[in-house]
């Protein structure tokens, strides 16, 4: 399309995708009358309603007014045998964040008489189960110095009537005056009977840890559950915390690399590997470590099979003087300090630890889920939540198309770029089909300017329910001098040359696709 007969990008565009639909009548025979579109259909809202969208889409960009749950647990969970209750360590979280959960609701979501904000209540339980209160725990939501509402579900368990190998996590948020939110699900969590004592083979990977993967640390003194302490990082400083913990990034460390500088390394962990631990959450980290394996209480210096699930692990700082025991990773308290311990009388290969250098650990898993109910005029659950995982361009040019992959897809989604909705085919609930917009949708002079624009990837509800994501998509500028008034001056020749460099940055199609991180 000429972008000089773009029309105004704030009206509802005819231009908004490459593929013409029908007109307007014939556009509603192929959805349905809650506004979904029908298996293998092309549809977009009419343009009266897309005016009205289109308002409120760019109003929930702008005021990042967005809602996001957040669920943190362990990749496994060892189940209870009789009337013992082995609960989960370390324990499921629920974190809220967003500046979402401290707006007023819009008309048709008012609250009771005397009601002053949405106070939300959880309740978590596994899948499957009866739904009994011993099966079911109630979160009490608190308030972070970080703004964000933290719950913890500290009393939950598998017991051994219980024949299944994979579970997940279903939490349950009700808002005040009993309005459901909605239904969250967890990642699969395995079940097993104990830690595997024997020497773990790569040819079963299953409990075993990969370099880049999420891990936590927890010890417990004399095996006593009330003492259990997590490793976790407060105001900027590593913690031993009896209260929360932290999920920190497991990376094979390069002795050769300065700190905080991680090479592609892949691979499963090793004991007598150098690694360090990041925070997942504030990016701080350990100075590299050597990961030893323990056993009664020593660290065993020879050993180097790859770690597995809820091993008792200590982690040795490398610079310690030659001779002795070495220095390790240990708590005092809430303080995280360092431990000298003593050569092994008896064998060279051993280090004698205390209890508070002995730690376990647990690879972990989080899914996020984020939501805007400031357009949406329902008290429909908000889920299930539309979760992105990859994007697929195809074609290019003038005509490309979207894949959208992931989960929780149904066919009352529509794709939104920035504030301009895209036509959307649903296929599956793991797959969203969608025409990329035509630029001109985002300013008619684009096509003259030599810099990229990037715009977010967005999902909304027929209900006006709006999703955000982490994807974007950029367009990239045409190799295209803008035509000047007759009888001007040709440019010169090197009048492209920034505009060249810009198109082979980026690659000889009018797109680039990249994740925000």
């Amino acid at each position: 399309m000429d972008p000089a007969q773009a029309a105004d990008p704030s009206a509802p565009p005819d231009f908004l995708t490459h593929l013409s639909l029908p007109d307007s009548s014939e556009a509603r025979l192929q959805s349905g009358a809650d506004g979904r579109s029908l298996p293998g259909s092309w549809t977009r809202s009419s343009p009266e309603h897309a005016t009205i969208l289109r308002e409120g889409v760019r109003g929930c960009l702008q005021q990042q007014c967005e809602q996001t749950v957040r669920i943190l647990h362990a990749k496994v969970a060892q189940k209870s045998y009789g009337n013992e209750k082995r609960f989960f360590c370390p324990p499921p979280c629920v974190y809220l964040s967003g500046p979402g959960w401290r707006v007023k609701p819009v008309q048709g979501q008012v609250h009771q008489a005397g009601e002053t904000g949405p106070t939300v209540c959880g309740y978590m339980g596994l899948d499957g189960a009866a739904g009994s209160a011993a099966e079911t725990q109630k979160l009490n939501f608190e308030e972070q110095p970080d703004s964000r509402e933290f719950g913890c579900a500290k009393t939950l368990y598998i017991s051994d009537a219980d024949k299944r190998k994979h579970f997940r996590l279903v939490l349950r948020l009700v808002l005040r005056g009993g309005r459901e939110l909605g239904t969250f699900h967890s990642r699969l969590i395995k079940v097993i009977s104990k830690p595997s004592q024997k020497k773990q083979s790569l040819k079963n990977t299953d409990l075993c840890i990969s370099s880049g993967s999420k891990v936590s640390l927890f010890n417990r003194l004399r095996s006593q559950t009330v003492s259990t302490r997590y490793l976790s990082v407060e105001d900027g400083a590593f913690v031993a915390s009896a209260r929360q913990w932290a999920a920190f990034t497991l990376h094979l460390a390069d002795e050769h690399c300065s700190q905080g500088d991680f090479p592609p390394r892949e691979g499963y962990v090793r004991y007598g590997s150098l690694v360090q631990l990041v925070c997942t959450v504030t990016g701080i980290t350990l100075p590299p470590m050597i990961i030893r394996k323990v056993a009664k209480q020593c660290a065993l210096l020879d050993v180097d099979e790859p770690i597995s699930q809820l091993h008792k692990c200590a982690f040795q700082f490398p610079d310690g003087p030659p001779g002795e025991g070495g220095t390790y990773l240990c708590l005092a308290t809430e303080k995280v300090v360092q431990f000298q311990a003593s050569p092994c009388p008896k064998e060279a290969n051993r280090a004698l630890l205390n209890d508070s250098s002995c730690w376990t650990i647990i690879g972990t898993e989080s899914v996020e889920f984020s939501f805007s109910s400031s357009l949406a005029c329902t008290r429909e659950p908000v889920t299930p939540v539309p979760l992105i995982s990859t994007l697929e361009l195809s074609g290019g040019g003038d005509v490309a198309t979207l894949e959208l992959h992931g989960e929780n897809f149904h066919a009352g989604l529509k794709v939104w770029f920035g504030d301009v909705e895209a036509e959307t085919m649903y296929r599956s609930p793991r797959s969203l089909v969608c025409v990329v917009p035509d630029v001109a949708a985002f300013g008619s002079d684009w096509r003259w300017l030599r810099t990229p624009i990037t715009v977010p990837v967005s999902l909304v509800r027929a209900d006006r329910l709006f999703y955000p994501s982490a994807f974007s998509f950029t367009y990239t500028p045409e190799y295209s001098a803008r035509p000047g008034p007759p009888g001007a001056s040709e440019p010169a020749a090197d009048a492209d040359t920034l505009l060249e460099s810009i198109h082979q940055e980026f690659t000889r199609t009018n797109f680039h696709l990249f994740i925000q991180t």
